[in-house]
């Protein structure tokens, strides 16, 4: 009985925790979104004072809408106008993987510490089944988007109903992370490949 009992209570913890890490999870994507927006509106309107820069002063009333952290706040901007930690200047940088099932991936980022977002991209990569390329593996499968800001690709890749599933997962962590701004992938999502129809 009192096992019983237990092992109900572990089951329950279990369900809450997992409710609890979704939710973080959500929280943490719609804040990346949002931050990115901030960064944006900093970068065009070339000014972090939302008086004389309504982009920026939208995208500030939406993340305090979503309560957003203040400091996270502040970073984005701080990003946007070039600033980076204790001063540290805030360099672009472009990563290239390859994920589940082959599909090849162009990360773009802006960090003030290359050691330190090297290091979690990879770390990213490494839990969801991908990996780093080296300069060039990927980025052939690719070209500039027209506004010259992001890539496209220019072959598309099938993917399994299983590779599709670990894909996501892997766009999502990614996309999480504060100073990643896009991912750009091979991978074509109305491809997937679906089971025959039950009879």
């Amino acid at each position: 009985m009192s096992r019983k009992g237990s092992m109900s209570g572990h089951s329950k913890w279990n369900n809450i925790k997992n409710k609890k890490e979704a939710v973080d999870s959500k929280r943490a994507n719609v804040f990346a979104q949002l931050a990115k927006q901030i960064r944006i509106a900093v970068k065009e309107g070339k000014s972090d004072n939302p008086q004389f820069n309504p982009g920026l002063r939208l995208a500030l009333d939406k993340a305090r809408a979503a309560n957003m952290p203040k400091d996270k706040i502040q970073r984005a901007m701080d990003k946007g106008m070039g600033r980076g930690a204790e001063g540290a200047a805030i360099q672009e940088v472009t990563y290239e993987a390859f994920g589940p099932g082959g599909v090849a991936l162009i990360i773009q980022a802006v960090t003030d510490n290359l050691n330190r977002t090297g290091g979690e991209v990879k770390f990213i990569l490494s839990r969801h089944g991908a990996s780093m390329a080296s300069p060039g593996a990927a980025k052939y499968m690719f070209h500039r988007s027209a506004d010259g800001q992001g890539f496209e690709p220019t072959m598309t890749m099938e993917v399994t109903a299983t590779d599709t599933g670990a894909l996501q997962l892997l766009i999502e962590a990614l996309e999480e992370n504060d100073d990643i701004e896009d991912v750009f992938t091979t991978w074509k999502p109305s491809a997937v490949a679906s089971a025959p129809p039950v009879a």
